[in-house]
């Protein structure tokens, strides 16, 4: 592999983040450190009490700081040569007892530097696995109060985290997400090679969730550039921008200020309808607004006829009320949004692109 593509698959992976169980650095160096103390005191033991075996080039007898020096300088392969095992059987329980335990003192001392070593490896075959088996996914560009909002509402209608790809500048940001299970890009997602990384034209959907509509505009604009098919849904804080959104290539704009706004003000004089409102927008759980095309035994039906309750009709891309009079009756292509109650255990499934 030459410079040139390992340079290429190091941008493909950069600032990419699996959700994974690992265990801390300072846990797994203390492991190792109890592991390397246990077998030094093994082997102090073991010429400690066949200290007669041993002979000092000093002369005298085998101390019990003697057998810890020629414990350390022996499993630390040293070998000074000062204290030596001079009879049949203590150089045979070196061979057969202290040589094992110096290979596994080294695999210990080692095994730090070759878990670094191995760590990045294992990181990148986990992305390259990721990026190979990665699609129909749904794509999150932000992380803050409405990102978060999104997820768990994905989640709930029955999303798996595995199928969700976070994009926020903010490691810490990434680092919540990870815990939850979720893939993260660190990174600007009005930038073309971030939302590469997160494999935006393979995506199922994407979701644009910046804290500014300048923000949104770039990052809508980008991604329909590399998707031009992909369904994208933005929010924006004023509502003067939302035709700009909409220009800029979003499919759904959801102006969030004057959302709110609207919902403050009914609910001083209808607080029953907001609440039913937020009922509907909370996913898994009460009643649950859902999109699913016409069954067949559905079809030459009213909407009124249904046992779910239709709120509107799509039919040729134009988006009908139920009460409107060109519905007539149900056709084999129309889309519905209906309302009906959630049933524990089974969330709603996405549409069917």
């Amino acid at each position: 592999m030459d410079e040139e593509q390992r340079g290429g698959l190091e941008t493909e992976h950069t600032g990419v983040r699996i959700a994974h169980l690992e265990q801390s650095p300072v846990r797994q160096v203390w492991r190792r450190v109890v592991i390397a103390a246990i077998v030094l005191a093994v082997v102090v033991l073991i010429v400690y009490i066949d200290r007669d075996g041993y002979e000092d080039s000093k002369g005298g007898p085998i101390s019990l700081l003697d057998a810890t020096y020629y414990a350390t300088v022996s499993l630390s392969t040293t070998g000074y040569g000062d204290i030596t095992p001079v009879t049949p059987g203590a150089r045979l329980v070196n061979v057969l007892l202290i040589t094992p335990l110096r290979i596994m003192f080294l695999i210990v001392l080692i095994g730090t530097t070759l878990e670094a070593l191995t760590a990045r490896s294992r990181e990148e075959f986990r992305i390259r696995r990721w990026r190979s088996r990665v699609r129909q996914h749904v794509i999150v560009c932000g992380y803050g109060t409405k990102g978060r909002s999104a997820i768990r509402s994905l989640i709930a209608n029955g999303t798996t985290p595995d199928k969700i790809v976070v994009v926020d500048p903010e490691p810490r940001a990434i680092d919540e997400a990870n815990s939850l299970g979720l893939t993260g890009i660190i990174g600007d997602a009005g930038r073309t090679e971030v939302l590469r990384r997160a494999s935006v034209e393979r995506a199922r959907a994407v979701i644009v969730a910046a804290n500014r509509d300048d923000a949104s505009v770039l990052i809508t604009l980008t991604v329909r550039q590399l998707n031009p098919s992909v369904p994208i849904t933005t929010s924006v804080r004023e509502e003067e921008n939302a035709n700009l959104l909409r220009q800029s290539g979003a499919d759904t704009v959801i102006t969030t200020s004057a959302t709110s706004g609207r919902l403050l003000g009914l609910s001083t004089d209808a607080p029953r309808v907001v609440a039913v409102v937020e009922d509907l927008v909370t996913g898994g759980q009460g009643l649950d607004l859902h999109q699913r095309p016409v069954t067949a035994d559905e079809v030459g039906l009213g909407p009124r006829q249904l046992r779910d309750i239709v709120l509107s009709v799509t039919r040729s891309g134009r988006t009908l009320r139920f009460d409107d009079a060109l519905i007539g009756t149900l056709q084999p292509e129309d889309v519905l949004v209906v309302v009906k109650a959630h049933e524990p255990g089974k969330p709603m499934r996405p549409p069917t692109q």
